[in-house]
Order: structure tokens, then C-alpha cells, then sequence
């Protein structure tokens, strides 16, 4: 057997062994990429879309070029996980009272789940490569690596109007993971786009953060906002984010090739019963210990409870609920002044006017300048 003959042999059966594994789908790309992928991040970059994350383009050239993350490497091979969930997540939007959290972070880190298997496989790989010596890395997410449009090249996919990766056999609910080795594999073909003329992605989004088809606007992502977004949410977004309170899937939801999506298998990404739908008054209540226990495991541990209070306090805002206001008035005096300065919003939405007039001597009382600006526009905006 010829070698060419023998890594075809090897790919079909890691393609058998990635789906013992639990991976829906499997191709195999160059690691040396087309120049139109380095020149569509850095025309985004350009724009400044990337909000504060720094990183995008402080890792830019190794971004660009997976090589740069192994020196001999040659071949990539991409893996994409189901997690579907059983039902339509947009159904949490309408029970104002709780918190909407994002399908995939549900339950345990998916970094961690996924990069297990990925190991396994990699180990195969290599065991399977012999005597050829076959050196391997594995990545989830976290490296400067583009997945979504290796995903493509490879074959497991295309990059929606909304650029997020769709496959024709599970739509939109795929975890990425990549294996980078210095074996020459046979790579796939590119998956062609199937979006056509909809735009079902562009009019679901609640922020308007596609200013065009293929372009995503970070900065008015809710997923960005409630996730990587360090500071206060611009209030001008905080009405359309309603109560999404950790990532957003309207979307990827919304796609019609979710006809042919099934739910995901691996029993460790099903949705945690506590997870789905939490009253807002009960993670208002979270201290640090209380945060940290409750979300153990989960990808919401990584923002802290500054953020996701943040989160929560945006969603009372959003509730109009009274039930809630004093869940709120609990976080006026919080140690976190990113705490503090959403509250002030959610109570300045929720109190009659009188009542959040009362609470006036706080804003005297407050060192903080980001808080201060947040009640100097609260009680502005009920000027007469």
C-alpha cells in the first residue's frame, strides 16, 4: 500500500473513531489557509468590531496562520459536536421573571468535554500513524485559532449570514474542536453556502448587530455583552437585551436548517433542571461562595458574579416586575460598583418615581464615577 493510499485508509477510519467519540461531523483542511481568511479578520478588525476584545488582534498573525501554532503542521482535522436542545430556547424569553442562559452553557464547560475527546481521538490518530512518528495538538476554542472558517474548508459546514457555522445534517448547534498535525492527510472539500436569499438570522437578532449579511457588529452582540464585555452595558442595548443573562441563541435558533437538528447526545452538555429558566430573585441573592458553588463547572463561572449580577440586574430592569425591587435595592450598597451601577438602572426602571426619588441620598454617598454617571442618568431622565 501506497503512504497516500494508507493516511486515506487512516482518515476514513478517525472518521469512524470520531464518531464512537460522539462527533456528528469530521473533515480534514490545509493548515496552510486561503489569504481571503487573514483579510476578512483583519477588514473586521479595521472596524473596530471586535469591541474590547484586545486579543483578536493582538494574536492576529497567529490567527491567521495555524501553522504558526505548530511549525511542521500540515493537515487539520475539524470535529464538530452536537448540542441540540430538546426544545425551542426563545420559549425562556417570554417568563420575564427569570433569566434566559444560552443552550451551551447549560451545564459543564464544553471546552472541558469536548477537549477530552479530542485528546482520545489525537491518541488514535497517533497510535494509528505508526511507525510513522506523528506529532498532534488539540484545540477548543480557546487558542488563536479561526474554527468557524477551518470548519468550512474542511467540509463540516458553511458560515451563515449570521457567521456562525450551519451544517446540512444538524444545522446550527455545533461545538468546534480541531487537531493540528504534521500528518499530509487528503483534505475535503469546502462546504458551499445554502443560506440563499434568507435572512431569517439578520431579523431575529434583538440589538441589530448585523449591519450586513456576513458582518457581525461584536459590540451590540448580546453574546458579547453578557460574556466578554467587561464594564456597564451600553443603555441604549439594555431594553432589547430583555432577559438574556448569559449569551444569546436567537440566531442560530431561528435557522430553517434546524429541520434537520436532533438532540444533542453527550449527557454531560443536557441541560442542568436549575439552569433552565432560574428565577432572577433567586440569583440576585448569589454571593461570591453561593456564585462559585452554583456554577461549579459551568462556562458562566469564567465572567465572575460581577458580570453575571450585571446580567441579572439588566433583566429586572427588563421584567417590570415589583416582586423583584427588592432583590434589587439588596445590590445598591453590593462591594462591586459594576453591581451597584445596574441596579441603579433596574431600580429606576421598576419604582414609581417617588419611590426612586427617595433613594436619591445614595447617589450623594457614591465614590465610584461609573456608578455616579448611572444615577446622574437615572434621576435625569425623570426631570421633568
Amino acid at each position: 500500500m501506497t503512504r497516500s493510499a494508507r493516511l486515506r485508509a487512516i482518515v476514513a477510519s478517525l472518521r469512524a473513531k470520531a464518531r464512537a467519540l460522539g462527533f456528528e461531523a469530521c473533515g480534514v483542511t490545509s493548515a496552510d489557509p486561503p489569504p481571503e481568511m487573514r483579510e476578512r479578520l483583519a477588514a473586521w478588525l479595521a472596524e473596530g468590531a471586535e469591541g474590547d476584545m484586545a486579543w483578536m488582534a493582538d494574536t492576529f498573525a497567529r490567527r491567521t496562520d495555524p501553522r504558526a501554532l505548530m511549525q511542521n503542521a500540515k493537515s487539520l482535522v475539524m470535529l464538530g459536536l452536537n448540542y441540540g436542545p430538546g426544545d425551542d430556547p426563545r420559549a425562556t424569553l417570554a417568563l420575564k421573571g427569570c433569566g434566559a442562559i444560552s443552550v451551551y452553557a447549560r451545564n459543564r464547560d464544553y471546552h472541558d468535554v469536548v477537549k477530552g475527546k479530542l485528546k482520545e481521538l489525537a491518541a488514535w490518530l497517533v497510535a494509528a500513524a505508526r511507525p510513522e512518528k506523528a506529532d498532534v495538538k488539540v484545540f477548543v476554542d480557546t487558542a488563536p485559532l479561526m474554527e468557524k472558517p477551518l470548519a468550512a474548508l474542511a467540509g463540516i459546514g458553511w458560515q451563515g449570514k449570521h457567521t456562525n457555522l450551519v451544517s446540512r445534517d444538524v444545522g446550527s448547534w455545533l461545538f468546534l474542536g480541531a487537531i493540528l498535525t504534521d500528518l499530509d492527510l487528503e483534505p475535503d472539500a469546502p462546504e458551499t453556502d445554502h443560506c440563499g436569499t434568507c435572512r431569517a438570522c439578520l431579523d431575529a437578532c434583538p440589538t441589530g448587530a448585523f449591519p450586513a449579511p456576513y458582518r457581525l457588529d461584536a459590540r451590540r452582540c448580546v453574546s458579547y455583552l453578557t460574556i466578554e464585555h467587561k464594564g456597564p452595558i451600553p443603555r441604549a442595548l439594555r431594553p432589547a437585551i430583555g432577559n438574556r443573562i448569559y449569551g444569546c441563541d436567537d440566531c442560530l435558533a431561528v435557522c430553517p436548517w434546524n429541520k434537520f437538528a436532533t438532540i444533542g447526545r453527550e449527557a454531560k452538555l443536557a441541560a442542568r433542571d436549575d439552569l433552565n429558566a432560574p428565577p432572577l430573585g433567586e440569583l440576585a441573592r448569589l454571593d461570591d461562595a453561593a456564585f462559585r458553588a452554583r456554577f461549579a463547572g459551568s462556562p458562566i463561572k469564567r465572567i465572575g458574579r460581577a458580570r453575571f449580577l450585571r446580567n441579572v440586574l439588566v433583566a429586572i430592569g427588563n421584567a417590570g416586575d415589583a416582586a423583584l425591587v427588592d432583590a434589587a435595592l439588596n445590590l445598591l450598597a453590593d462591594h462591586e460598583p459594576l453591581v451597584r451601577g445596574a441596579a441603579v438602572w433596574a431600580l429606576a426602571r421598576t419604582l414609581a418615581e417617588k419611590d426612586f426619588a427617595a433613594l436619591a441620598a445614595a447617589a450623594e454617598e457614591e465614590s465610584d464615577p461609573q456608578v455616579a454617571a448611572e444615577w446622574l442618568a437615572a434621576l435625569g431622565a425623570r426631570d421633568p
